[in-house]
């Protein structure tokens, strides 16, 4: 009897899993249509760098355009700008450019890009809690890389009403916390024909390294 008990509760785990993993899956789809239905996104947002052992705590504020592929994002001074073909890095403080073609077997971090779909492919995901935020309930989905990672686990919280995402909690293995919080979430914006276009000319004063 015992072990028939322990079976059927094994069972009752199971099958309840299944059906958060499920209703984990229908709600990341569900954000991947919103995003696929816009012609851009401009977003403002805050990203906080944490590590207790190492004594590192770092914040700043950035903000990011994509249509696409394409992006042109700015964080902490520096200007990252992918025109479909090549990533342009640029930093003022230095006068220094560094062009290197994309190549989507290397690129392995959450890209600009791919900041808002990321999750389709090399992660489990399982239903997490729920947080109300300022009358906004969000809801969290952990995500578990499958592969080799020196990321532990990955936490989005989804915005239930808009299913957009708010933030994204990335845990390393090394104890590093990273945090992501949209501040303002802005879409189908008018954009300058060449917002994602990176004209040379602007930076004669600004040493240009070419890697490919």
């Amino acid at each position: 009897m015992k072990r028939i008990t322990q079976i059927a509760l094994l069972l009752i785990v199971g099958l309840t899993a299944q059906a958060q993993d499920k209703k984990a899956k229908d709600l990341l789809d569900q954000v991947t249509a919103k995003v696929k239905s816009y012609n851009n996104i401009v977003i403002d947002f805050k990203y906080a760098l944490n590590n207790s052992k190492e004594n590192i705590n770092q914040e700043s504020k950035g903000n990011v355009t994509m249509q696409g592929n394409k992006y042109v994002l700015n964080l902490m001074g520096v200007t990252k700008m992918f025109d479909g073909k090549k990533i342009y890095t640029i930093n003022p403080e230095d006068e220094e450019i560094t062009i290197q073609k994309f190549n989507e077997k290397d690129d392995k971090d959450i890209s600009p890009s791919k900041l808002l779909t990321f999750f389709n492919t090399g992660y489990k995901f399982y239903w997490d809690i729920t947080q109300n935020v300022k009358g906004r309930k969000i809801q969290y989905i952990k995500l578990v890389p499958t592969g080799k990672d020196q990321r532990k686990e990955i936490l989005l919280g989804i915005d239930s009403q808009t299913k957009n995402i708010y933030n994204l909690i990335e845990v390393g293995k090394n104890g590093t916390r990273t945090t992501l919080t949209v501040n303002s979430f802005k879409t189908n914006q008018p954009l300058s024909k060449n917002q994602f276009t990176f004209a040379e000319s602007k930076y004669s004063n600004y040493i240009i390294n070419r890697l490919d």
